[in-house]
């Protein structure tokens, strides 16, 4: 399956996603505020990171090697076999952890006891939550597109539905509740769609371990779980930053920005995700690599610039559309973060060159680094213009992002080059 049409049916389920996604943002500002939506993006960046040590962090592995054994059912089912053994460790350890620790983690995240019944709801549901993920990714690493975009639609509405119910019926308790549920019910629909596909064996799944997998995938986790971990901590650490020096209310205005951004380019990095990982990773010849990236810049960029440059346009619209008047603050931060996006997406076209080619030391070393840059960008500039130095930040740290991942990509063809020539 070509870019073109990866993007036609990932279109069709991210348009969806985001519709429901932006009646998500609506429900939940009117009955939480900017303030809420603040917490509720603080619990979202929580359940991330306990997702990768839950399902072991290996999703984006399992991508990679299911496209490179597609065709060859002996190695499939020692693959899937471990992932399967490996997900359902992670999720059983994870799910203990969270139940002992619902008080302690509920007072550390929204500094009261109150919300420690979430954390334990989260605890039964985690092993489905951790299986759906699997699924989707060898769906995603089969190239079965039609079947991941059924599942990412199925889930989206089930998600806009739970949610909006309980929301309604319980403000900021219902989000968080919802949060922790409505992708486990989704298991079932994954489950349903997934044993109807050809390629589909239960037995491949009940294979014996493999060592061998076990550390391949090993080597994609560590890549996961520093992204898994280092993105939402630098978020929560911004936002409690933001909501103590500031406000809380200018934490909700942000964490309402990133959500709008997360929705527009959904599209991008959705297409992305299921096309670019496992077309790199089948890749071998410089040749091909160059013009698949260029390709991609080629297809995809202006796309970017053209939606940014809509959400610009229309902002106050969208902020009364999408959220409330009581978000209409956010309108002086557009600029600077729709830019920092577009330098974002431009970074990561390149960057996925070292996620397909397994650069685990080079890709936990530069996730590190840009991190903690924009952490201390961020906090350098809000000190002299507010809020406004988050944007800022953000765009300043994506533009060096960019320096970085040229002069990779340029070393890695460069390398390769010369090894090639030494081999003949």
């Amino acid at each position: 399956m070509n870019l073109l049409s990866t993007t036609f049916y990932t279109g069709i389920a991210t348009a969806i996603r985001t519709i429901t996604g932006f009646a998500l943002n609506k429900v939940v500002a009117i009955y939480v505020g900017p303030s809420g939506l603040a917490f509720f993006g603080q619990f979202q960046n929580f359940i991330t990171i306990i997702l990768s040590f839950g399902s072991g962090a290996i999703s984006t592995g399992i991508v990679k090697y299911s496209a490179e054994v597609r065709e060859c059912e002996k190695e499939k089912t020692k693959l899937f076999s471990t992932a399967f053994r490996i997900s359902l460790v992670c999720s059983l350890i994870t799910a203990v952890f969270l139940f002992s620790l619902s008080t302690f983690l509920s007072n550390h995240l929204f500094k009261t006891a109150e919300y420690g019944f979430v954390f334990k709801v989260f605890s039964f549901s985690i092993v489905l939550f951790v299986l759906n993920s699997l699924l989707i990714a060898i769906l995603n690493g089969e190239q079965d597109i039609k079947r991941y975009s059924l599942v990412n639609i199925s889930g989206s509405i089930i998600g806009l539905l739970i949610t909006s119910f309980l929301v309604y019926k319980y403000a900021l308790k219902g989000v968080l509740l919802a949060s922790v549920i409505s992708q486990s019910i989704v298991f079932f629909v994954t489950i349903f769609v997934v044993v109807r596909a050809n390629w589909f064996k239960g037995v491949q799944f009940l294979g014996s371990f493999d060592k061998g997998y076990f550390v391949k995938l090993s080597k994609f986790s560590l890549m996961a779980l520093t992204t898994a971990i280092v993105v939402p901590v630098t978020q929560i650490y911004l936002r409690n930053y933001v909501g103590s020096n500031l406000s809380w209310q200018e934490a909700g205005y942000w964490q309402a920005l990133l959500r709008l951004s997360g929705a527009y380019l959904m599209l991008i990095t959705t297409t992305l995700s299921v096309y670019y990982l496992p077309k790199l990773s089948s890749l071998q010849s410089n040749d091909d690599l160059r013009k698949e990236i260029f390709y991609g810049m080629k297809m995809i960029m202006p796309v970017v610039i053209v939606l940014s440059c809509g959400v610009y346009l229309f902002r106050n619209w969208l902020i009364v559309l999408l959220f409330t008047k009581a978000f209409m603050p956010m309108e002086s931060l557009f600029l600077p973060q729709l830019i920092g996006d577009v330098l974002r997406i431009f970074a990561v076209l390149l960057g996925y060159l070292m996620v397909s080619k397994a650069m685990t030391k080079t890709f936990i070393y530069s996730e590190i680094f840009f991190n903690l840059l924009l952490v201390f960008l961020s906090v350098i500039l809000i000190q002299y213009v507010g809020l406004r130095g988050l944007v800022y930040a953000y765009a300043v740290n994506n533009f060096i992002y960019i320096i970085f991942n040229v002069y990779l990509f340029r070393e890695i063809l460069v390398t390769s080059s010369k090894r090639n020539k030494h081999d003949l």
